[in-house]
């Protein structure tokens, strides 16, 4: 008992520095994403360091669900990947602990962290996205500071555009100025002309003082209507010495009502999520079942469908007894029979009725898909407060197995493979909320969609770490890809310095015969091409391709034991059989005829079948060639002459 607390403590000690480290390291990233993203609605806005850092604190907390994941799975890697590198996972493996022992004190604690995230995301996460956003919006609103550059149209003053030719800031003047005033209804502008002047602000940061000195005012006064009849094209001009303009411009930072953005769906909790879905659920629903009330019950021919009566003071509506007519009325003689002006008529009123009803049943579609659109944000919202919770302990079991795998520690390749998974979650998070989003797919199916795509991987690492297999071996995954495409592998032999069992003539020679004689009674059981329904049915026997190839590799085996340099050499020319699963693609009988039914299908796949078993039989040949050379050099009958002439026979 006491060697398992030391296990706890010791993980423990080894995964939290470093959790908090790439925590702290995966928030500034995200933060950095998210200054960038509103750097131009904060500079130049004079907003004080208190009310950034508010900003910065709020978004901090907002950021956590995006940062969070990504932190476990870099720390995850980063710790089993260390203890495998520094040989302390091997050692502790050794001892009899298994790894679901070592990465059990780190899962209780990503449990812990899971239930946790869970609890931020409804409680704290709503708030602090209230507040950011408020922040945020009310940043928007601010009038930016005054800097008024120098020869060119500044108009970040609401109703006036400010031309100044020389801007000296060490003494606060501006030179050649030339001001538009159009903060007037009118469209003709007031213009200030002034060789000088000076820019300033009230003590209450509500109103701009434009002192000018020795300029013109021009007004152009034409919609003023006229003196004593005339024509009211009137024009005024004024020249000054100094003059004071007085022009309103908050630039105070006032903060919004936080209720505004606490109604939304980004500041409201499980409870108050599910609340609004169902209000406005059941305004969805008798939206649309007024529609079809209405759709049902609208006149045919002017002829109304359903009629109301009351019964026992109440209203009842009760469909209308079909009219039966004595013979078929033809509605074309009845319109022959008019006018041209009454038929006219009758097509316009029919139009009307026609585009009125339309539009009538468009703008309720478009109501009821806003309502649709409002119900699936707030699902979004509901089942994001559990993905987040999900998202840890998958990270979690990615991280861990694949570091005990790899065992790589340190930064370098724990946040390379980090990066690239993290990415390949984050663009298939992304994919999923927008078809959740815009209602291409249920919410359910878009926001769960990452975490269905990587819980298999987190369950297939987890497995493979636990049973020490080697997933990233290149030699097994090599040995793969020739099973399934059928590359060739040639054999190495190289002279043993110390033979236990020495090579006996005569028990070779029985060896090579023997599996000279194997593969003879292959070729002659399968001696030409299947055909295409006997490749689907029966194949080549997989057993006795089996049994083939553990023989040669038995006969190199032996052979590789001898001191001879040229039985060692001819050794190396046995090919590997290869166990390939195109020589027979099923096991059985009726699903191989299945599959021979879907005749586009299996043909590509019959083809590339015959070409294996085409191959295995040259390797099969190539066997019986070598045998009988080897046969030679044991009986000191073998030359280069007769290999030369066995080719060219074989050509």
């Amino acid at each position: 008992m006491l060697k398992i607390k030391r296990l706890y403590t010791f993980m423990l000690s080894r995964f939290l520095p470093r959790f908090l480290m790439t925590f702290c390291i995966c928030l500034f990233i995200v933060m950095m994403q998210f200054l960038w993203r509103y750097i131009d609605e904060l500079v130049g806005k004079g907003l004080s360091i208190d009310v950034v850092a508010e900003l910065f604190f709020y978004a901090a907390l907002s950021m956590v669900p995006l940062a969070l994941p990504l932190s476990i799975l870099l720390a995850a890697l980063m710790t089993f990947g260390d203890l495998g590198e520094h040989v302390e996972l091997t050692a502790l493996k050794s001892s009899g602990i298994s790894l679901t022992t070592i990465m059990k004190p780190l899962a209780i604690l990503m449990a812990i962290v899971a239930v946790g995230a869970f609890f931020f995301q409804n409680n704290v996460l709503p708030q602090s996205q209230v507040k950011m956003w408020t922040l945020l919006f009310s940043m928007r609103q601010t009038s930016p500071t005054l800097d008024i550059p120098e020869g060119a149209v500044y108009s970040q003053i609401p109703g006036y555009n400010i031309f100044v030719k020389r801007n000296d800031k060490e003494r606060d003047m501006l030179y050649n100025m030339l001001i538009y005033d159009v903060s007037r209804t009118s469209m003709y502008p007031r213009i200030v002309a002034a060789d000088s002047g000076r820019l300033s602000m009230t003590e209450d940061k509500r109103h701009l003082v434009l002192t000018l000195y020795k300029g013109s005012w021009y007004e152009d006064m034409k919609g003023g209507g006229g003196v004593n009849g005339m024509s009211g094209d009137l024009y005024r001009r004024e020249t000054f010495h100094d003059k004071e303009i007085l022009i309103p411009y908050d630039a105070n930072f006032s903060r919004m009502d936080d209720e505004t953005m606490r109604s939304q769906y980004v500041g409201k909790n499980i409870t108050e999520l599910q609340q609004t879905i169902d209000s406005v659920r059941i305004k969805v629903d008798s939206a649309a079942q007024n529609v079809i009330t209405r759709m049902r019950t609208q006149p045919e021919c002017g002829v109304p469908l359903v009629r109301t009566i009351y019964k026992d003071r109440q209203q009842i509506q009760e469909p209308v007894k079909e009219v039966k007519l004595d013979k078929a009325v033809d509605i074309k003689d009845i319109i022959n029979g008019l006018s041209e002006h009454e038929q006219q008529q009758i097509v316009n009123q029919a139009m009307m009725r026609a585009t009125t009803s339309m539009q009538d049943l468009q703008f309720q579609g478009y109501t009821i898909n806003d309502d649709n659109y409002v119900i699936r944000r707030h699902q979004i919202e509901l089942m994001k407060k559990f993905t987040l919770s999900l998202a840890c302990l998958i990270f979690f079991f990615i991280g861990a197995p694949l570091g005990a795998i790899i065992r790589k520690g340190g930064l370098g390749t724990p946040i390379v493979v980090s990066v690239l998974l993290f990415i390949i979650y984050y663009i298939i998070d992304n994919m999923g909320y927008k078809l959740a989003r815009d209602g291409r797919a249920e919410v359910w199916q878009g926001i769960w969609l990452s975490s269905a795509v990587l819980l298999p991987l987190g369950i297939f690492l987890t497995k493979k770490a636990v049973n020490d297999s080697a997933v990233f071996n290149p030699d097994a995954w090599l040995n793969f890809l020739r099973r399934f495409t059928g590359l060739h592998q040639t054999r190495k032999l190289v002279a043993k310095e110390v033979i236990i069992n020495e090579v006996v003539t005569s028990e070779a020679t029985d060896q090579v015969n023997a599996l000279k004689s194997s593969c003879q009674q292959f070729l002659d059981r399968y001696p030409g091409r299947q055909r295409y329904i006997d490749y689907w049915q029966k194949g080549y026997d997989k057993n006795a391709i089996k049994s083939l190839a553990e023989q040669v590799d038995s006969v190199v085996d032996y052979l590789s034991n001898s001191r001879d340099q040229m039985i060692l050499n001819k050794a190396m020319d046995y090919p590997v059989i290869r166990q390939l699963l195109t020589y027979r693609p099923t096991g059985s009988k009726t699903i191989g005829t299945v599959l021979a039914f879907l005749f586009p299908i299996g043909v590509p796949m019959w083809l590339v079948g015959l070409r294996h078993q085409k191959n295995l039989k040259r390797d099969l040949q190539l066997t019986i060639k070598t045998c009988d050379q080897m046969v030679a050099i044991f009986n000191g009958e073998y030359s280069r002459e007769m290999e030369y002439s066995d080719s060219v026979s074989a050509s």
